[in-house]
């Protein structure tokens, strides 16, 4: 439970270490890629020292062999609080999540373990960040509006003396950045050859695993992990809070005080879930009127097929498009 509790803010540099991307934004094309990388490497460095935000997030886990987890997490100073909503695709009662939460609020050592292992992670993360721009060639790649691509290949020149700089010589993909805002939006990549420490008796990793990491502007200023998709078969123990086969997805964020406490952060919790619970059921007739927006709004993407207004902003919580319609239909 632990390795779960700590997967937080600091994972945005974990996961891109994970997987050995380099961020960077538009520039002239007089500006090498390898020297943008490595400007970029040190804003990001510098903007991870100095952001201290905590965040409410709803977490959504996927491993192999097991069907999905949802949990309700809240970052503290302290360490990271979570209510589960949803353990292997069974929905827990109220009383079963406060329960399991409760466990966690009465053991500290928990708490103090996962938030050493965060701190571990960042600090070797923060480590193999500098190593980026001698790990990697880089080449500017395509435009997608803002966006700008950067594709990555092994540095043949680049001398593997850890575990870690090994696979960072396996590697080959693209990274997309918001050139407005000099942020890492999307990296996707993949293991180009087999990868082995000591022999293979300290681990491995088989050639064609790919990762997939995301991450958006949560709020003015705030960018938080949104996913990671790693798909690698092997052992490798760089991180204590990623393994080699997981996804994680992020929403529904919410700003925390940064000296939040442990038992206000359960207070927050018990709340935010009382609040789903009093939310009524979805009728028969208002399934199918959700399940009509998703099609308009897949419809309203493709041309408006439907040749109703364009989407614009949903305050009825189904995540459609005209909320008339829904207030309508609702009364």
């Amino acid at each position: 439970m632990s390795a779960e509790m700590s997967f937080a803010r600091n994972h945005v540099v974990a996961s891109m270490v994970l997987a050995f991307s380099c961020l960077g934004r538009a520039q002239p094309a007089e500006t090498s890629a390898v020297e943008l990388v490595r400007r970029i490497v040190g804003n990001e460095l510098k903007a991870e020292n100095q952001d201290y935000s905590h965040w409410m997030f709803r977490l959504e886990t996927e491993k192999p062999n097991e069907r999905k987890t949802v949990d309700e997490v809240v970052e503290t100073k302290d360490g990271d609080l979570k209510r589960p909503i949803l353990i292997d695709g069974r929905e827990l009662t109220a009383e079963e999540q406060d329960k399991r939460m409760q466990q966690l609020i009465h053991n500290p050592a928990a708490l103090r373990k996962s938030l050493n292992d965060k701190n571990q992670d960042t600090a070797r993360s923060q480590r193999l960040l500098k190593m980026l721009p001698d790990a990697f060639v880089f080449h500017y790649g395509d435009r997608r509006g803002d966006l700008v691509e950067l594709n990555f290949s092994p540095n043949p020149h680049f001398q593997a003396h850890t575990r870690e700089a090994q696979v960072f010589h396996a590697m080959e993909g693209s990274v997309w950045i918001d050139s407005k805002q000099a942020r890492l939006a999307e990296i996707t990549g993949h293991l180009t050859r087999e990868v082995k420490f000591g022999g293979g008796l300290l681990g491995h990793l088989d050639k064609g695993g790919e990762f997939e990491v995301k991450q958006a502007e949560v709020a003015p200023g705030y960018w938080e992990l949104t996913l990671l998709n790693v798909q690698m078969k092997g052992k490798a123990f760089f991180f204590k809070t990623i393994s080699v086969q997981q996804k994680y997805s992020r929403s529904s964020f919410k700003q925390m005080p940064d000296d939040l406490t442990i038992p206000r952060a359960a207070e927050i919790l018990r709340k935010q879930v009382a609040s789903d619970y009093r939310r009524p059921q979805n009728s028969s007739a208002q399934l199918v009127l959700r399940q009509f927006h998703l099609r308009w709004l897949g419809q309203s993407a493709n041309g408006n097929a439907l040749g109703l207004p364009s989407p614009t902003t949903c305050s009825s919580g189904y995540g459609c498009a005209n909320c008339a319609l829904h207030d309508a239909a609702a009364g």
